[in-house]
C-alpha cells in the first residue's frame, strides 16, 4: 500500500510538471509576488517618466535603459533589507514579464517593413548582424578571454537590438544577472556615442562617398549599425527626416531578425553542449538538448497579426504601451538583481569587446553598405 507521502507526491507531481512547463517559480501564495511586482513597477514608471524628458530621450535614453539605472542604484542601497520578501516578484519580473513583453514587442514591427528597404537592406541587416555576432564570439573568448557567455550578450546588443536583444537572448544563453547588466552598459555608451557620431560621419560621407544613396542611403547605414532604436531615431533625425525614416524601417528589420536569431543561437549552443569534451565509449553520445524559446514564435505571430492590421490603431497603441512597461519592468527587475561588485569584477575587457564591435559596426559596416547595394543593383 502506498504511503501518504507517496500519495502527496503524485498528486503534487502534475501540478509541478505544470510549474515547469511555463516556468514559474513555485510560489504557494500569489500574494508573495506582489512586493516585488510593485517594486519593478514603481522604478519602471519612473524610468519611463524620465523618458518622456524631452533632453534625455534626445540623447537616445529609452525608458528601458533609465529602468536598469534607477534599477541598479536601488539594487546596491536599500534593496538588500527588502530582498527577502520582494524576491519572488523581482523574479517574476525579469523572467516571466520579460518573454511576454518581447512577444508584444512584435506590436512595433510589419513584414511591409522589409519591402521599404529592399533586398538590400535585409541583406545588409542579416550581414552586418551576423558578422558582428560571430565576430564577439570570437575575439571575446579567443583573444580576451571572456567566458562565452559575456561574449553572446555583448554580441547580441551590438548586433541586433541594444537591450532587447540582450533580455531576449539571456533565456537562451542563461547568463548571470552581472553578465546582462554589463551587455546593457556597453549598448548604452557606444549607442550614444553614435548619437553625436553618426551626424559627423554623415558630412564626411558627403565628400568620401563610400556609402552611396545620398540621405537615404545613410539612413539604412545608420539603422544596420546603431545599437538601440532609440539611439538610431535620434541619430537620423540630426541628419534629416529621409535619413530617420529609412534609419527606422532598417533597424524593424534588423530587430525582426530577433526570432532566427535566438532559434539559431538555441540550436548552437545545444550542438556544443552534445560535443565531448574527450575520448568516449562507442554508443556513450550525448543527446543535444535544445532551448527552444517558444516566446520567439509568439514574437513572430505578433509580427504578423500586425502586418494583417487588423487590430484598431487605438488598441495598438495601448498594447505597445503596455509591452513598453513590462519590459521596463524585466529592466528594473534585472537592476535590483545587479551588484556593482560583480561588474568592477568583469573589469575593462568587456568594454574592450564592445569597443571592437563598434569599431566594426562603424567600419565594416560602412563596407557591406558600400557594396551590397552595389552588387544587389
Amino acid at each position: 500500500m502506498a504511503s501518504s507521502t507517496d500519495l502527496t507526491v503524485r498528486a503534487d507531481a502534475p501540478s509541478a510538471a505544470l510549474q515547469g512547463a511555463l516556468r514559474l517559480p513555485h510560489v504557494p501564495d500569489w500574494r508573495r509576488l506582489l512586493p516585488g511586482l510593485a517594486l519593478s513597477a514603481a522604478l519602471a514608471g519612473a524610468g519611463m517618466a524620465l523618458g518622456r524628458i524631452e533632453w534625455l530621450a534626445a540623447h537616445g535614453l529609452s525608458a528601458l535603459t533609465l529602468a536598469i539605472v534607477l534599477g541598479m542604484l536601488v539594487g546596491n542601497t536599500v534593496y538588500p533589507r527588502l530582498a527577502a520578501t520582494s524576491g519572488p516578484g523581482v523574479t517574476v519580473s525579469k523572467q516571466n514579464l520579460l518573454r511576454l513583453g518581447i512577444i508584444l514587442y512584435g506590436l512595433r514591427l510589419t513584414v511591409q517593413d522589409i519591402g521599404h528597404v529592399g533586398l538590400a537592406g535585409v541583406v545588409v541587416d542579416a550581414l552586418v548582424l551576423g558578422s558582428t555576432f560571430l565576430l564577439a564570439c570570437w575575439v571575446g573568448t579567443r583573444w580576451l578571454g571572456l567566458d562565452r557567455h559575456s561574449a553572446m550578450m555583448i554580441g547580441a546588443g551590438s548586433a541586433i537590438c541594444g537591450a532587447a536583444a540582450v533580455m531576449a537572448a539571456e533565456p537562451v544563453v542563461k547568463a548571470r544577472a552581472e553578465q546582462v547588466t554589463v551587455a546593457v552598459a556597453t549598448v548604452v555608451v557606444f549607442g550614444t556615442l553614435s548619437i553625436f557620431l553618426y551626424p559627423v560621419l554623415f558630412d564626411l560621407n558627403q565628400h568620401w562617398g563610400v556609402i552611396g544613396g545620398g540621405a537615404r542611403g545613410f539612413g539604412l547605414y545608420a539603422g544596420s549599425t546603431i545599437h538601440e532604436v532609440a539611439q538610431v531615431v535620434a541619430a537620423a533625425r540630426s541628419i534629416s527626416p529621409e535619413a530617420a525614416d529609412t534609419a527606422v524601417i532598417a533597424k524593424m528589420v534588423r530587430v525582426m531578425m530577433l526570432a532566427p536569431f535566438l532559434l539559431l543561437l538555441s540550436g548552437w549552443l545545444a550542438r556544443d553542449a552534445a560535443r565531448p569534451a574527450g575520448p568516449r565509449a562507442p554508443g556513450k553520445g550525448a543527446k543535444a538538448k535544445i532551448t527552444v524559446p517558444w516566446f520567439a514564435f509568439g514574437f513572430v505571430a505578433v509580427v504578423l497579426l500586425n502586418s494583417l492590421q487588423w487590430l484598431p490603431a487605438s488598441a495598438t497603441a495601448a498594447a505597445t504601451g503596455i509591452d513598453t512597461g513590462l519590459l521596463a519592468m524585466a529592466m528594473a527587475a534585472l537592476g535590483l538583481s545587479t551588484h556593482f561588485s560583480a561588474i568592477r569584477k568583469a573589469g575593462a575587457k568587456p568594454l574592450l569587446l564592445a569597443l571592437i564591435l563598434f569599431a566594426w559596426l562603424l567600419a565594416g559596416g560602412a563596407l557591406i553598405n558600400h557594396w551590397v547595394p552595389l552588387l544587389l543593383g
